[in-house]
Protein backbone atom coordinates (compact mmCIF):
# COMPACT_ATOMS: atom_id res chain seq x y z
CA UNK A 1 0.00 0.00 0.00
CA UNK A 2 2.71 2.43 1.01
CA UNK A 3 4.76 1.38 -2.01
CA UNK A 4 1.78 2.05 -4.29
CA UNK A 5 1.22 5.50 -2.82
CA UNK A 6 4.90 6.33 -3.14
CA UNK A 7 4.92 5.28 -6.78
CA UNK A 8 1.81 7.35 -7.48
CA UNK A 9 3.28 10.39 -5.76
CA UNK A 10 6.57 10.09 -7.66
CA UNK A 11 4.71 9.72 -10.94
CA UNK A 12 2.56 12.75 -10.14
CA UNK A 13 5.58 14.86 -9.25
CA UNK A 14 7.32 13.78 -12.45
CA UNK A 15 4.29 14.77 -14.53
CA UNK A 16 4.02 18.08 -12.67
CA UNK A 17 7.71 18.68 -13.30
CA UNK A 18 7.15 18.12 -17.01
CA UNK A 19 4.38 20.71 -16.95
CA UNK A 20 6.56 23.23 -15.15
CA UNK A 21 9.49 22.83 -17.56
CA UNK A 22 9.26 25.36 -20.42
CA UNK A 23 9.60 23.80 -23.87
CA UNK A 24 12.49 24.70 -26.14
CA UNK A 25 11.78 27.45 -28.66
CA UNK A 26 11.55 26.47 -32.30
CA UNK A 27 14.30 28.91 -33.26
CA UNK A 28 16.93 30.97 -31.41
CA UNK A 29 15.90 34.58 -30.87
CA UNK A 30 19.05 35.84 -32.62
CA UNK A 31 18.45 33.51 -35.62
CA UNK A 32 22.08 32.45 -35.67
CA UNK A 33 22.97 31.21 -39.16
CA UNK A 34 26.22 29.77 -40.46
CA UNK A 35 26.66 30.48 -44.16
CA UNK A 36 29.49 29.83 -46.61
CA UNK A 37 30.14 32.11 -49.58
CA UNK A 38 31.82 30.56 -52.60
CA UNK A 39 33.08 33.92 -53.80
CA UNK A 40 33.62 37.50 -52.56
CA UNK A 41 30.48 39.34 -51.44
CA UNK A 42 29.96 43.08 -50.98
CA UNK A 43 28.10 44.01 -47.80
CA UNK A 44 26.45 47.23 -46.59
CA UNK A 45 26.46 48.64 -43.09
CA UNK A 46 29.13 49.67 -40.63
CA UNK A 47 32.11 47.38 -41.06
CA UNK A 48 35.66 47.02 -39.86
CA UNK A 49 38.17 48.85 -42.03
CA UNK A 50 38.94 46.74 -45.09
CA UNK A 51 35.93 44.45 -44.67
CA UNK A 52 33.40 46.10 -47.01
CA UNK A 53 33.84 43.02 -49.20
CA UNK A 54 33.88 39.62 -47.54
CA UNK A 55 36.23 37.09 -49.14
CA UNK A 56 34.95 33.59 -49.87
CA UNK A 57 34.55 31.66 -46.65
CA UNK A 58 32.24 30.77 -43.77
CA UNK A 59 30.51 33.43 -41.67
CA UNK A 60 27.92 33.63 -38.91
CA UNK A 61 24.87 35.93 -39.20
CA UNK A 62 22.93 37.03 -36.12
CA UNK A 63 20.21 39.53 -35.19
CA UNK A 64 21.64 42.04 -32.72
CA UNK A 65 18.35 43.55 -31.56
CA UNK A 66 15.26 41.53 -32.43
CA UNK A 67 12.90 43.74 -30.38
CA UNK A 68 13.25 46.86 -32.53
CA UNK A 69 11.27 47.75 -35.63
CA UNK A 70 14.56 48.07 -37.45
CA UNK A 71 16.47 44.82 -37.25
CA UNK A 72 20.21 45.12 -36.89
CA UNK A 73 22.18 42.22 -38.37
CA UNK A 74 25.77 41.38 -37.47
CA UNK A 75 28.25 39.25 -39.38
CA UNK A 76 30.90 37.28 -37.46
CA UNK A 77 33.78 35.07 -38.43
CA UNK A 78 33.23 31.32 -38.25
CA UNK A 79 34.47 31.11 -34.66
CA UNK A 80 32.36 34.13 -33.60
CA UNK A 81 35.44 35.82 -32.15
CA UNK A 82 35.32 38.81 -34.51
CA UNK A 83 32.45 41.02 -35.70
CA UNK A 84 33.02 42.20 -39.24
CA UNK A 85 29.89 44.25 -39.86
CA UNK A 86 26.74 45.71 -38.30
CA UNK A 87 24.02 46.20 -40.90
CA UNK A 88 20.69 48.04 -40.95
CA UNK A 89 17.82 45.93 -42.31
CA UNK A 90 14.06 46.06 -42.56
CA UNK A 91 11.54 43.18 -42.70
CA UNK A 92 10.88 41.84 -46.17
CA UNK A 93 8.34 39.22 -47.17
CA UNK A 94 8.70 36.13 -49.37
CA UNK A 95 5.86 34.10 -50.82
CA UNK A 96 7.57 30.71 -50.57
CA UNK A 97 9.01 29.47 -47.27
CA UNK A 98 11.90 27.01 -47.30
CA UNK A 99 13.45 24.82 -44.61
CA UNK A 100 16.94 26.13 -45.44
CA UNK A 101 18.69 29.46 -45.07
CA UNK A 102 18.34 31.68 -48.13
CA UNK A 103 20.68 34.54 -49.02
CA UNK A 104 19.78 36.67 -52.00
CA UNK A 105 22.21 38.79 -53.98
CA UNK A 106 22.25 41.47 -56.63
CA UNK A 107 24.24 40.16 -59.56
CA UNK A 108 26.81 42.54 -60.97
CA UNK A 109 29.04 42.66 -64.04
CA UNK A 110 31.81 40.07 -64.35
CA UNK A 111 34.77 40.83 -62.15
CA UNK A 112 32.70 42.57 -59.47
CA UNK A 113 31.52 40.85 -56.27
CA UNK A 114 27.82 40.17 -55.84
CA UNK A 115 26.07 42.56 -53.45
CA UNK A 116 24.24 41.05 -50.48
CA UNK A 117 20.52 41.80 -50.67
CA UNK A 118 18.51 39.80 -48.11
CA UNK A 119 18.67 36.98 -45.57
CA UNK A 120 15.79 34.58 -44.82
CA UNK A 121 15.91 32.26 -41.84
CA UNK A 122 14.56 28.69 -42.36
CA UNK A 123 10.80 28.38 -41.93
CA UNK A 124 10.14 32.14 -41.84
CA UNK A 125 8.29 34.23 -44.41
CA UNK A 126 9.77 37.47 -43.07
CA UNK A 127 13.44 38.09 -43.76
CA UNK A 128 15.96 40.92 -43.53
CA UNK A 129 16.36 43.29 -46.50
CA UNK A 130 19.69 45.11 -46.22
CA UNK A 131 20.13 48.87 -46.58
CA UNK A 132 23.12 50.49 -48.33
CA UNK A 133 24.54 54.02 -48.16
CA UNK A 134 23.08 56.20 -50.93
CA UNK A 135 26.18 56.42 -53.12
CA UNK A 136 26.75 52.66 -53.04
CA UNK A 137 23.03 51.96 -53.53
CA UNK A 138 23.01 54.09 -56.69
CA UNK A 139 26.11 52.33 -57.99
CA UNK A 140 24.52 48.90 -57.42
CA UNK A 141 21.18 50.05 -58.87
CA UNK A 142 22.88 51.13 -62.11
CA UNK A 143 24.89 47.91 -62.33
CA UNK A 144 21.91 45.63 -61.68
CA UNK A 145 19.20 47.80 -63.26
CA UNK A 146 17.10 47.39 -60.12
CA UNK A 147 16.14 49.78 -57.30
CA UNK A 148 18.16 49.41 -54.09
CA UNK A 149 17.35 50.38 -50.49
CA UNK A 150 19.42 53.19 -49.04
CA UNK A 151 19.63 55.61 -46.15
CA UNK A 152 20.55 59.25 -46.71
CA UNK A 153 21.81 59.53 -43.13
CA UNK A 154 25.49 60.34 -42.73
CA UNK A 155 26.72 57.24 -40.93
CA UNK A 156 30.27 55.97 -40.49
CA UNK A 157 30.89 53.13 -42.92
CA UNK A 158 34.18 51.96 -41.43
CA UNK A 159 35.11 51.61 -37.77
CA UNK A 160 38.31 50.66 -35.99
CA UNK A 161 36.51 48.60 -33.34
CA UNK A 162 33.54 46.26 -33.86
CA UNK A 163 30.09 47.19 -32.57
CA UNK A 164 29.29 44.93 -29.62
CA UNK A 165 26.20 46.44 -27.99
CA UNK A 166 22.65 47.28 -29.06
CA UNK A 167 23.10 50.55 -27.13
CA UNK A 168 26.20 51.62 -29.05
CA UNK A 169 25.81 55.13 -30.57
CA UNK A 170 26.16 53.83 -34.12
CA UNK A 171 23.35 51.27 -33.55
CA UNK A 172 21.08 54.01 -32.17
CA UNK A 173 21.78 56.05 -35.31
CA UNK A 174 21.01 53.07 -37.54
CA UNK A 175 17.61 52.61 -35.87
CA UNK A 176 16.73 56.27 -36.43
CA UNK A 177 18.03 56.54 -40.00
CA UNK A 178 15.40 57.19 -42.69
CA UNK A 179 15.14 54.53 -45.40
CA UNK A 180 14.16 54.94 -49.05
CA UNK A 181 15.01 53.29 -52.35
CA UNK A 182 16.86 54.60 -55.37
CA UNK A 183 16.28 53.59 -59.01
CA UNK A 184 18.94 53.04 -61.69
CA UNK A 185 18.07 56.52 -62.98
CA UNK A 186 18.87 58.04 -59.59
CA UNK A 187 15.25 58.70 -58.64
CA UNK A 188 14.37 58.28 -54.97
CA UNK A 189 11.22 56.21 -54.40
CA UNK A 190 9.25 54.90 -51.44
CA UNK A 191 9.92 51.48 -49.89
CA UNK A 192 6.55 50.10 -51.00
CA UNK A 193 7.80 50.21 -54.60
CA UNK A 194 10.76 47.95 -53.79
CA UNK A 195 10.04 45.73 -50.80
CA UNK A 196 7.64 42.85 -51.50
CA UNK A 197 4.39 43.45 -49.57
CA UNK A 198 2.59 40.48 -47.97
CA UNK A 199 -0.85 39.31 -49.17
CA UNK A 200 -3.75 41.11 -47.49
CA UNK A 201 -4.44 38.21 -45.08
CA UNK A 202 -0.78 38.06 -44.05
CA UNK A 203 -0.61 41.81 -43.56
CA UNK A 204 -3.58 41.69 -41.18
CA UNK A 205 -2.14 38.76 -39.25
CA UNK A 206 1.44 40.10 -39.08
CA UNK A 207 1.05 42.26 -35.92
CA UNK A 208 -0.51 39.38 -33.97
CA UNK A 209 2.14 36.95 -35.24
CA UNK A 210 4.89 39.29 -34.12
CA UNK A 211 3.41 39.45 -30.61
CA UNK A 212 3.02 35.73 -30.10
CA UNK A 213 6.02 34.51 -32.04
CA UNK A 214 8.23 33.87 -29.02
CA UNK A 215 5.39 32.11 -27.21
CA UNK A 216 4.51 29.75 -30.05
CA UNK A 217 5.26 26.10 -29.27
CA UNK A 218 6.41 23.40 -31.66
CA UNK A 219 3.75 20.71 -32.17
CA UNK A 220 5.91 18.10 -30.41
CA UNK A 221 6.23 20.32 -27.34
CA UNK A 222 2.46 20.85 -27.24
CA UNK A 223 1.87 17.09 -27.39
CA UNK A 224 4.32 16.46 -24.56
CA UNK A 225 2.55 18.99 -22.34
CA UNK A 226 -0.84 17.47 -23.14
CA UNK A 227 0.30 13.93 -22.27
CA UNK A 228 2.01 15.18 -19.11
CA UNK A 229 -1.25 16.83 -18.01
CA UNK A 230 -3.28 13.69 -18.74
CA UNK A 231 -0.78 11.56 -16.83
CA UNK A 232 -0.82 13.88 -13.84
CA UNK A 233 -4.63 13.91 -13.64
CA UNK A 234 -4.78 10.10 -13.94
CA UNK A 235 -2.20 9.56 -11.22
CA UNK A 236 -3.89 12.04 -8.92
CA UNK A 237 -7.23 10.27 -9.45
CA UNK A 238 -5.66 6.90 -8.67
CA UNK A 239 -4.22 8.28 -5.46
CA UNK A 240 -7.63 9.51 -4.31
CA UNK A 241 -9.53 6.33 -5.24
CA UNK A 242 -7.09 3.74 -3.84
CA UNK A 243 -7.92 4.24 -0.12
CA UNK A 244 -11.65 3.74 -0.81
CA UNK A 245 -11.00 0.54 -2.75
CA UNK A 246 -8.97 -0.81 0.16
CA UNK A 247 -11.78 -0.14 2.69
CA UNK A 248 -14.35 -2.01 0.50
CA UNK A 249 -12.26 -5.15 0.77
Amino acid sequence: MKLFKAAVMIGGLAALGALATPPAESAPWDRKTVFTFSGPVEIPGVHLAGWGILPAGTYVFKILDSQSDRHIVQIFNKEETQIYATILAIPNYRLKVTDKTVMTFRERPAGQPEALRAWFYPGRQWGEEFVYPKAKALEIAKATNQPVLFTPAELPMEVAEPVKSADAPVVVELKRAPIMAITPAGEEVQLAEVVTPPPAAEAEAAPLTAQVETAALPSTATSMWMWALIGFVALLGALLIQPRATRVR
